[in-house]
Formats: C-alpha cells, sequence, structure tokens
C-alpha cells in the first residue's frame, strides 16, 4: 500500500471538527422547523452528487436489483426520521446533551444485531453499556432539574438514535452490492423525499426564510456530510475502522466547545458529568466490540 499523502491522522482530526458543526448550524437555523432543515441538508446533498453520479454511476444504478430498492427505501425512511427526531431535539436542549446522547447510536446497534443477527454480549460489552446507561441517565436527570422540556429534547435524541441505527443495519446489507457513491446518493435521495413529504404534510413551509439560515442548510450539507464523512472514508484506507470510531466518540466534546464559543451555551456540571461517563463507557464498548465479526460501529451523517 503507497503511502499517505498527508498524515491520515490529521484528516480524522479535521473530520471530527467538521460533523461537530452539525448541531451547530442546526442550532444557528433554528427558525426553521426541523423537518425542513433536514429536508435542505440532504436535498443540497444530493444536488452536490448529482454530476458524479450521471457521468460515473449510471451503470451501477440500473444494475440495482429490487431488494436493495427496498432496503435503500427503508433505509432512507429511518434517516428522515433520525434527523427530525435529532434536529427537533436541538430545539428543547442543549448541543451537549443532545449530541452525547445521539451518538450512543453504537450501543443501540449492538443491541440491533442481538434480536437480528444473534450476536452475543460479552461481559465488557454489557458492563460499558451499563456505563452508558449511567451517563445517560445523569444528563437526563440533569436536564430535568432545568425544565421538562429539555428533558424532552433528551428524550427525542435517543429515539434520534435509535432511528439512525436502522439506517445503519439496513445499510450493512446494501453496502455488499453498491459502492459507497451510489448507496449514498440513493438513500439520501429517497429520504429527501420522504421528508418532502413530511414537510408537505405538517404545512411546513419551504421558502421565506433569512438569507443566512439558506448559507446554514447549505453548509449543513457541505461541512459535516461531506468533508467529515469524506474524510473519515478516506483514512479508513490507513486506519482501523477501531481507530475511526474511536475519534468519532469525541464528536460530542467538538460541538460542545463549538457551542460554548459561538452560541454561548454553558454545561451544566451534571451535562459534564454525565458526557464524561458516556464517553468513557463508549470507549469500553468500541474496545470490546472491535473484533466482532458481524457488528460494524458506523457514524452518522
Amino acid at each position: 500500500m503507497r503511502l499517505p499523502p498527508f498524515n491520515p491522522y490529521i484528516a480524522v482530526v479535521i473530520g471530527v471538527i467538521a460533523v461537530s458543526t452539525s448541531a451547530i448550524f442546526v442550532k444557528l437555523a433554528s427558525g426553521a422547523p426541523a423537518g425542513i432543515i433536514a429536508f435542505y441538508r440532504l436535498f443540497f446533498a444530493v444536488l452536490l452528487m448529482l454530476p458524479t453520479i450521471l457521468i460515473k454511476y449510471r451503470p451501477e444504478i440500473r444494475s440495482i436489483k429490487k431488494r436493495d430498492w427496498m432496503l435503500a427505501t427503508l433505509s432512507g425512511v429511518f434517516l428522515a426520521l433520525h434527523f427530525i427526531l435529532w434536529f427537533e431535539s436541538l430545539n428543547y436542549t442543549s448541543v451537549a446533551s443532545s449530541v452525547v446522547l445521539v451518538t450512543l447510536q453504537p450501543i443501540f446497534a449492538f443491541v440491533g444485531t442481538y434480536f437480528f443477527f444473534g450476536e452475543r454480549f460479552s461481559v465488557a460489552a454489557i458492563i460499558s453499556m451499563i456505563i452508558t446507561l449511567i451517563g445517560s441517565f445523569v444528563i437526563s436527570w440533569g436536564d430535568f432539574q432545568i425544565s421538562g422540556l429539555a428533558l424532552l429534547g433528551d428524550i427525542l435524541a435517543l429515539l434520534g438514535a435509535a432511528a439512525v441505527t436502522g439506517y445503519f443495519l439496513l445499510g450493512q446489507q446494501m453496502r455488499r452490492n453498491l459502492s459507497l457513491m451510489t448507496y449514498t446518493f440513493i438513500v439520501y435521495g429517497i429520504s429527501s423525499i420522504t421528508l418532502l413529504i413530511y414537510n408537505v404534510a405538517v404545512q411546513n413551509t419551504f421558502i421565506g426564510f433569512p438569507a443566512e439560515h439558506w448559507l446554514w442548510f447549505l453548509a449543513l450539507a457541505i461541512i459535516p456530510t461531506f468533508l467529515g464523512h469524506t474524510l473519515f472514508n478516506w483514512a479508513l484506507r490507513w486506519l482501523s475502522t477501531s481507530t475511526i470510531s474511536m475519534a468519532i466518540v469525541f464528536e460530542p466534546i467538538g460541538a460542545t466547545l463549538l457551542a460554548y464559543y459561538i452560541l454561548g451555551e454553558i454545561v451544566t456540571p451534571s451535562q459534564w458529568l454525565g458526557g464524561t461517563i458516556v464517553i468513557f463507557g463508549l470507549f469500553l464498548f468500541i474496545m470490546s466490540t472491535t473484533r466482532k465479526p458481524k457488528v460494524t460501529i458506523s457514524y452518522r451523517e
């Protein structure tokens, strides 16, 4: 394998910073409904991918089987649901609480593989999951002391983590037959259509937002979606999946710091304590499941 053009660890650091901006951009565009923010994030991403798809990947799209189209449809619906729930959670709770809780996706994924693929729990995995649950309880209890709406935001973030797990579990099946670019384009497209239908159904307006909101919509499509995860995928050529997964656990830290400096959000003691416990538990969990052949630790869009 040839040497990388630059240090892949630098790419991972940049990638973590990039994905950490997602919640910040959502907060900055908070005047728009969560469903609209989610729609434009994925719709702009699809438009940016379209030229490459038309030039290089049309033959692959034509050859997609009916089963993969069905999986793609379900996966896109789950991704749309994830973004609606997560973005809505940011209307009620802080960036720190929301991002920490939605990052629990690997735990939900492992539980999903237990029920659907018969994956067995090791003692270390069980202990690490208990630790993350304790951390989640600390965050939620502290937020409940602030307001019931903050607790609602925490619940929505957890539901968002569960929804993105469905997206990843279905995606694992599709990725066996499709390239990353084709898979991403199709699922983002179906998710955009799902969000379009949702927004029409709840009568959300698609226009009339301030000029800066369109900038945040586009930034969501470019920075966390492409810059962040493209760099992770590039780094996987030289680094292990467990290394990338460990690095992504730092997303809540990056998001919290950005929220403090950009949005002026103050982190409460319970959020510091609970977040630290969750991140420690996730580290233990990823280490204990890295060599499990049936489990893929994925990251969000």
